[in-house]
């Protein structure tokens, strides 16, 4: 696995990759129209828009790492009663 695909696929690093596979499946099953995938669209930019949020405020606040592990964001979404997005 290329260094840039072990990036991508690490959960640590990628809190967003069951949006982003969900995606790339519509787009398997619908032959690629992305007319037909536009919500899993949405729902991945939403995704990443909230934990790159998420790093600016930890940024900001000095908190290390800025991404937080896959384990933290677990939590986080379990305090706030699921997915926002």
């Amino acid at each position: 696995m290329a260094k840039k695909e072990s990036k991508v696929r690490n959960q640590d690093i990628n809190p967003c990759i069951e949006e982003s596979d969900a995606s790339h499946k519509c787009l398997g099953a619908f032959n690629y129209d992305k007319n037909m995938c536009s919500a899993y669209f949405q729902r991945y930019k939403n995704c990443r828009k909230y934990w790159h949020n998420v790093m600016v405020d930890r940024r900001r606040n000095g908190v290390q790492p800025v991404m937080p592990t896959a384990a933290e964001r677990q939590e986080i979404l379990a305090a706030i009663g699921g997915k926002p997005y």
